[in-house]
């Protein structure tokens, strides 16, 4: 239900139960927050790109060409949409979706109709968890050991896409540069220690909210000193290939997937919802705490226009260039980094719209269009992938082990994870169901326990019978 409030709202055009929100118009340009968007799409904005090529069957500027659409897909939820989220990708879904697709499909007319299933499954699932408001319940049933399994299983199954399935194409190639670069990213984004420091060093501070930027940067001047990277820069505009893309990763070209992939694809589309979801309430909760400290600007929270916003990018991506999980609700750090400055007061930010019109429509598009750029990256675009999925994976298990204190529920999480990580994903969610309720009886084990105890008393009390 949209939240209602007597402070103003940022002005647009209303069609149906969206905002369209034209930038320079509706909007200003934040500088800060154009910066960090040019930057930070440069440094993961790509990151799928070694990926299309080596598993894809795509050329370098078709892989290019549907990041492109990609991130003009994200830049759709806050202009196009009104969403008043920093959109990113449904990131601990990726290492589970590339173990589905890369090791249940050999060629790659199959790989991208699985991705297509994949989108279009998820987008039915939004349609009808958000029409009918089973989403919430579906998330309030859903076990904690359960729950805690799907994140724990994003995080192995990203480990072990870097440290085992893809080492020999991307970490064996560049150790030194690949190490350096996951644990710069590491100790900035998670280090205790360094958490302290950065109260004492503004630099620092800013630093490490730049999430893989800095990972990044130590990489690209690590990588030649030690031989591991070599730049090939060439001058000019990359014209995108959008016709040859097209012919080969729409379904539209290549064909629509059967119906038995769009069966393998439920399990993985419901954790993926799951993962999508809980982005989506820690959004919420964000934006909730801010709004406090600006009573000027009314922010309006809508689940249910999230769910139909979602569910049509997701088609869309689906059709044009299904490169899932790429089409998610909130990338928490940077949605945590615009929502921090908009809290400041309208002298540091007049809207949070701005600030994330900013990020995306005015951060993102022409990037990918400098070929100077472009060839730049292209040596550490194995790297970027590398600090996704490293990154994803450490977050994931500290995330999932917070979910779970009785000892049972852990093991019940780690024995899904495993399932999830190392098997198809109807018989890894089977198994996690199958746990939880053999081993916990029930979505909490402290009140299972409770009743035990209960019971194991009255017996000691009344003797048998």
């Amino acid at each position: 239900m949209a939240s209602t409030d007597a402070r103003d709202e940022r002005p647009g055009w209303r069609w149906g139960p969206f905002t369209f929100r034209l930038p320079f118009l509706h909007t200003r340009l934040c500088w800060p927050e154009f910066l960090q968007g040019t930057a930070l799409a440069s440094a993961t904005g790509l990151a799928l790109v070694p990926l299309m090529t080596t598993h894809f069957g795509l050329t370098f500027e078709e892989a290019v060409t549907m990041s492109l659409i990609s991130g003009f897909l994200l830049g759709t939820a806050p202009i196009v949409f009104g969403e008043p989220y920093a959109p990113g990708w449904v990131t601990p879904a990726l290492p589970l979706v590339l173990t589905f697709v890369l090791g249940g499909y050999d060629t790659p007319v199959e790989r991208f109709q699985a991705m297509t299933a994949l989108a279009v499954t998820l987008s039915v699932l939004l349609f009808v968890l958000g029409a009918t408001g089973l989403g919430r319940r579906f998330m309030a049933w859903l076990p904690g050991a359960l729950k805690s399994g799907l994140i724990l299983g994003a995080a192995i199954a990203a480990f072990k896409r870097v440290f085992v399935d893809d080492a020999p194409e991307y970490l064996f190639a560049q150790p030194v540069t690949t190490i350096t670069a996951c644990a710069v990213c590491l100790i900035f984004i998670f280090s205790i220690p360094f958490r302290l420091l950065k109260t004492r060093f503004r630099p620092l501070m800013v630093l490490g909210s730049l999430g893989l930027l800095p990972g990044f940067l130590v990489a690209a001047a690590i990588g030649p000193l030690v031989g591991e990277v070599r730049y090939d820069i060439e001058w000019g505009i990359l014209v995108p290939p959008f016709m040859d893309t097209w012919a080969k990763v729409s379904p539209l070209a290549i064909g629509w997937p059967d119906w038995e992939m769009y069966l393998a694809a439920l399990p993985l589309a419901l954790v993926t919802y799951v993962i999508l979801f809980g982005d989506l309430v820690a959004g919420n909760e964000i934006l909730r705490d801010a709004g406090a400290d600006r009573p000027d600007e009314h922010i309006d929270i809508d689940t249910t226009r999230s769910h139909w916003s979602l569910g049509i990018r997701n088609a869309v991506m689906a059709v044009a260039a299904p490169m899932f999980p790429t089409q998610g609700s909130v990338w928490a750090g940077v949605h945590v980094v615009i929502v921090q400055r908009w809290r400041q007061g309208r002298h540091a930010m007049d809207s949070l719209h701005s600030g994330i019109h900013s990020y995306y429509f005015m951060g993102l598009p022409f990037v990918f269009l400098l070929l100077p750029l472009l060839t730049g990256l292209k040596p550490l675009m194995g790297i970027a992938l590398s600090l996704t999925l490293v990154l994803t994976g450490f977050a994931c298990a500290y995330v999932a082990m917070a979910v779970v204190r009785h000892p049972v529920e852990r093991g019940v999480a780690l024995l899904t994870a495993m399932a999830l990580a190392l098997f198809e994903p109807w018989q890894g969610l089977l198994i996690g169901l199958l746990a939880t309720f053999l081993l916990i009886g029930g979505r909490d084990a402290d009140a299972t326990e409770a009743r035990v105890a209960a019971a194991e008393k009255r017996l000691r009390e009344d003797g048998p019978g």
